[in-house]
């Protein structure tokens, strides 16, 4: 076993009963505190008698009801927190488009278990003392440019830490810095090697040796297409904004799941219809309950990501239960660019189309994995006799979705069939990025 692949190889390696152990603890702590400082909680759980004393066990947790977005959304924006305001040192808004942000709290523990956290994702994917790292840093991926210069402070790497959006100069900076791990986005990597190739630089111009990507869903193809491209080795990671973004769950280079980082979070598959638990191997919703959080723990969250879990030991040595990459939802929620945008508000901004809300749909990585597209559904007819208003108003959408999402988002005026609503087929997410093409 080399040691260098572990930040933590004492919790990392603790053997399994011994975890489980830790976690019920743990649990136990996070229920005494929700019970007694948050009213969401307190009521929650009012009619539960076994709660919170009554949970001797891990498997006593499935008694309790799941906390859901909206359940987060309704508690804008202090009703969850577990400590008093002067004891948050952090306070973090999600981008994304939505009818209320989501908040994340901080206190100084807080803060330090996330940068250790952060430090184990990257020692897993090879980060040393001796890396230069560097992080596109922009809107979307704010929190988690934060914990990863935190994770890699700790363990000595410099960070190379640039404003995103300009892949010119990201890629003459990764020359000139002789950046050896980048950290961002799926997206990022690939327009990374656009630029690249038309700077004439190409990878072997590069020191870059792994790139470590998520934020957004990426496929095993574009996995081969960043590796290939970029001559590097590519791992995953996995973070949840409420619970840890970065830090919830990581790959290791055995690639063989995402490690979850079982000693601060405790990991549920559920049926997303029934919220029944689900044995290991079967797919379904992924419920997290922080184990370690002070100012906002959360219980049993309904993350919307699909997946399964594996609790067999790893060939690395961890004994962390591992997910299979999420790509997937339960919900239509997407994520692109790190941001999170919800289909129902998507609608809420096309009410001003001339005529009320229209029949649409979010196509989402059909030209790059960040390329959004809004398909809004016009006959023929209604096209033609209210053209320039149709076209003023699809102007309209566009800047008002770039302002909010800190992105382009392309809007197209589609006859209603090409949505497939006349097969009764209409999907109101097409998700191109976790589907393969057709000639893979």
């Amino acid at each position: 076993m080399d040691n260098s692949a572990f930040w933590d190889e004492h919790n990392e390696t603790m053997p399994r009963e011994e975890l489980l152990q830790l976690q019920l603890e743990r649990l136990q702590v996070v229920l005494n505190r929700a019970m007694r400082d948050i009213a969401f909680y307190r009521e929650r759980f009012a009619d539960i008698e076994s709660v919170p004393d009554g949970v001797k066990s891990l498997e006593d947790l499935a008694q309790l009801p799941l906390t859901s977005r909206e359940d987060l959304r309704e508690g804008y924006p202090y009703g969850f927190f577990a400590v008093p305001l002067r004891e948050v040192v952090r306070i973090d808004t999600g981008p994304g488009l939505s009818r209320a942000p989501t908040v994340c709290a901080y206190t100084r523990n807080d803060l330090k278990h996330w940068a250790q956290l952060a430090a184990r994702v990257l020692t897993a994917a090879g980060v040393t003392a001796d890396s230069v790292v560097q992080i596109p840093f922009e809107a979307g991926m704010f929190e988690a440019a934060y914990g990863f210069v935190e994770g890699a402070r700790l363990i000595g790497a410099s960070v190379v830490s640039v404003p995103g959006g300009d892949y010119r100069k990201q890629a003459r900076l990764m020359h000139d810095y002789r950046s050896t791990v980048l950290v961002g986005l799926p997206s990022d990597a690939l327009r990374l090697a656009d630029e690249l190739e038309r700077m004439d630089l190409g990878p072997r111009g590069l020191w870059l040796a792994v790139a470590l990507l998520g934020g957004e869903p990426w496929s095993e193809q574009t996995r081969s297409e960043i590796e290939e491209r970029l001559r590097v080795e590519t791992l995953d990671h996995f973070g949840v904004r409420i619970a840890a973004s970065p830090g919830v769950a990581f790959e290791c280079p055995a690639k063989a799941g995402l490690h979850i980082n079982e000693d601060h979070f405790l990991a549920e598959i559920v049926d997303p219809e029934t919220g029944e638990a689900l044995p290991p191997g079967a797919e379904g919703e992924l419920v997290l309950t922080t184990l370690s959080k002070e100012a906002l723990p959360v219980i049993r969250h309904r993350t919307g990501d699909l997946c399964s879990m594996n609790v067999e030991p790893c060939e690395c040595g961890r004994t962390f239960a591992r997910i299979s990459r999420p790509s997937l939802r339960a919900d239509h929620r997407i994520v692109v660019r790190g941001v999170s945008i919800q289909p129902e508000a998507i609608a809420q901004a096309l009410a001003s189309m001339p005529g009320g809300p229209p029949q649409y749909q979010v196509v989402v990585g059909e030209h790059a994995p960040d390329d959004v597209q809004i398909r809004i559904a016009v006959p023929s007819q209604a096209a033609q006799a209210g053209l320039h208003r149709i076209e003023q108003a699809r102007e309209k959408i566009e800047r008002e979705l770039a302002a909010l999402l800190s992105m382009q988002i392309r809007v197209s005026m589609v006859e209603p069939s090409s949505l497939g609503e006349a097969a009764g087929e209409m999907q109101p997410v097409l998700d191109l990025r976790v589907q393969p093409s057709a000639d893979s």
